[in-house]
């Protein structure tokens, strides 16, 4: 694989670089400036008890990932796309809602809020002061203003910081997950991209950091433009198993937690099934034989996933950047999806 690099580096991802290098200040500034909005928020969580998770693309899988954080504080939290809530809606009485979109100009979004109505107890996240989500209901908003790049890295990293400000909030202790905001560690993925040199698909996977998975398995696609998805790690199990090979890489996530041993039971599956395996781990516990591993603090939650994620869109970014000539600009999205 051969990888771009100054005058050469395409536009597109040289844009990702920008908002990159700035993503851990902005979440920083974001959970610090948000914190009387995330208080309201909190408080409408607490009250009702019950908290929909609603966004599409990137903003969902956010949402997939904070779902067991609030849930471990006794909160009934589901995530589901918004465009499935259009579709398929579930009703919307005694619960909280938080609507996740970094433009707040999506065409669900503003679908949704024509044919919702208005609710007490709705909120907003987003990057994009002046957008129509932050014009319609309170927001949080995240600093440095709309990402600009095509895959989503910062507003990642952003919007994850906000959801921070509303756990602690609601009771959680942040100082882990800030300090692996202020102190980013900085893992070599070279041997994980040679690993995934010959591969056609990807498919990445976790238990309790399954939407972190997610999130990456967009990102993947979206720049690489092969097929890359995600499956839960009990769904992978669960037959798809049948497609590992040496060309379908296999990306997991394990975290300090009560299902790191399925992660673990997974990856030595994956590697018996002769397929490249990567494992992004801050279990704490022994590498697996036959996986490359990049090792992080013992840590879970919002702290396992500030320190994972960036690794993890060097990664993303560098595998891309090996298959095609221009990855970073998109030949069939746009950055906001104004349509259905």
């Amino acid at each position: 694989m051969t990888m771009t690099t100054g005058e050469s580096r395409p536009a597109g991802l040289m844009a990702i670089d920008r908002e990159m290098a700035r993503q851990h200040a902005d979440a920083i500034a974001s959970f610090e400036r948000n914190a009387a909005m995330a208080a309201k928020a909190a408080a409408s969580i607490r009250q009702s008890g019950r908290l929909l998770l609603l966004g599409m693309g990137g903003s969902h899988a956010v949402g997939r990932a904070v779902e067991p954080l609030y849930r471990a504080l006794g909160i009934d939290a589901l995530a589901l796309p918004l465009s499935e809530q259009l579709g398929q809606p579930l009703p919307l009485e005694g619960r909280t809602v938080l609507v996740t979109s970094q433009s707040g100009e999506s065409a669900e979004v503003v679908r949704w809020f024509s044919e919702a109505g208005s609710a007490a107890d709705v909120f907003g996240l987003t990057l994009e002061a002046a957008s129509f989500l932050a014009r319609t209901v309170p927001c949080l908003v995240g600093a440095g203003g709309t990402e600009l790049a095509f895959a989503a890295t910062r507003s990642l990293t952003v919007t994850f910081a906000l959801h921070l400000a509303i756990l602690a909030a609601l009771g959680e202790d942040p100082s882990a997950a800030l300090g692996a905001l202020d102190q980013p560690q900085d893992n070599d993925i070279t041997q994980a991209l040679a690993a995934l040199a010959e591969v056609t698909a990807i498919v990445t996977s976790g238990r309790r950091l399954q939407g972190l998975a997610e999130a990456l398995a967009l990102g993947l696609t979206e720049l690489s433009r092969l097929p890359c998805f995600s499956l839960e790690g009990g769904q992978l199990r669960h037959g798809p198993m049948e497609m590992l090979g040496p060309h379908i890489g296999v990306i997991l996530f394990r975290g300090n937690d009560p299902t790191s041993d399925l992660v673990t039971a997974m990856a030595m599956s994956v590697v018996e099934a002769g397929a490249p395996l990567v494992v992004f781990d801050s279990s704490g516990q022994t590498p697996v034989a036959g996986a490359v591993t990049l090792s992080f603090k013992p840590a879970s939650g919002l702290a396992a996933i500030f320190a994972m994620l960036p690794p993890a869109q060097r990664l993303m970014i560098a595998f891309a950047d090996a298959l095609i000539d221009n990855a970073g600009t998109p030949v069939r999205s746009t950055k906001i999806t104004r349509s259905e």
